[in-house]
């Protein structure tokens, strides 16, 4: 009987490097407050956000994408030719199929790695590291490119109430490589799809197709454009569920990591939540027992709530202003639209 190879196992993986791009144009909450009824003061409290960082016109995700990848890939010393697999977290890429990935991987110089997309909202970062770290340590990888891309500022609607105003633009990348020593916990993932519509679109894309359609067989059908404009699909939230449910829930997915990672919270250096909201992190220290050691990412402060972005951008921050947490153990969790959750320990690259 013919037997099949034998894969190359490797026992473990860990992130190398990490890279970020921050777009330049700055929203502050006053800007903000020219679109909605609000104040800095409230925004402030309920949020902790100060400003969010949003692209122009002329940037594009793949742009962004780009930035990030082709960072990480410098800091990890490698060339684009040696990623095995190129992974995209993001709800944002304009186009549902072919995948930002493909097109990532032919922009670096990463041709012909598979390359494929995650829709997994504020948690796709983590289940691409989850992803990275199995590709890897099964040898189906030697590197593997994780980025978490978006462009919310595409799909939101600047006078809607629930959630326009925590939303920024970015994109962070890491490469996840082969390593002597464990670098990634075991992941807690999952999903809640009880609570599908907790976070979600207006519209679909069908109810838009089918209101075009209808008006271009009437008399009326001058007003398509508008109708369009009113039913392209945004992004809203029901605030007090998600809140409940990433306070209370994800403290509990965030200490079954620490435990199944073998250690205490103690252990940490840093502490890589999604950026959410900042009540939602500060309220997750206290559930987690975090001592004053370990230093707590608040990126959302000067870039809001950036999805599948968040994560890395928050990691690549900590890095570049405490460069003393590199090779320190970090609890990252991201969790979001679905609802959908993941979350590891890692060695800091």
């Amino acid at each position: 009987m013919t037997t099949l190879i034998e894969n190359e196992l490797r026992q473990h993986s860990r992130i190398l490097s990490v890279g970020h791009f921050r777009p330049d144009v700055v929203v502050t909450n006053d800007d903000v407050c020219e679109w909605i009824d609000s104040s800095d003061e409230w925004i402030r409290q309920r949020t902790g956000i100060e400003t969010r960082r949003r692209a122009d016109e002329q940037t594009q995700l793949i742009d962004m994408a780009e930035g990030a990848a082709r960072e990480a890939i410098e800091r990890a010393g490698i060339e684009p030719s040696q990623i095995g697999a190129v992974i995209v977290s993001t709800v944002t890429f304009p186009f549902v199929t072919p995948s930002a990935a493909a097109l990532l991987a032919d922009r670096i110089g990463a041709t012909p790695a598979p390359a494929f997309d995650i829709s997994a909202a504020c948690a796709g970062y983590c289940y691409g590291v989850a992803q990275a770290d199995a590709l890897v340590r099964s040898g189906a990888a030697e590197y593997v490119l994780v980025v978490g891309a978006e462009k919310l500022s595409d799909i939101i609607d600047n006078h809607e109430r629930t959630i326009s105003f925590l939303l920024g633009d970015g994109a962070g990348a890491v490469i996840i490589g082969p390593s002597d020593t464990p670098g990634i916990s075991k992941s807690q993932w999952g999903s809640d799809g009880s609570k599908w519509d907790a976070i979600g679109m207006t519209h679909s894309l069908l109810d838009l197709r089918d209101i075009a359609t209808t008006a271009e067989e009437t008399p009326e059908g001058m007003l398509v454009a508008e109708t369009e404009a009113k039913l392209w699909p945004t992004l809203r939230q029901d605030g007090q569920t998600v809140f409940r449910w990433a306070v209370w829930e994800m403290a509990k997915v965030a200490r079954k990591a620490v435990e199944e990672a073998g250690i205490q919270p103690s252990d940490l250096v840093a502490f890589l939540p999604h950026q959410a909201n900042l009540r939602i992190i500060d309220q997750m220290v206290k559930e987690l027992k975090l001592p004053d050691t370990v230093y707590v990412a608040r990126d959302i402060r000067e870039n809001g709530n950036t999805s599948a972005a968040s994560i890395p951008l928050a990691m690549h921050r900590a890095l570049e202003e405490h460069p003393e947490l590199s090779g320190g153990l970090a609890l990252q969790i991201g969790f979001g639209a679905g609802l959908v959750f993941g979350a590891q320990v890692v060695v800091l690259p």
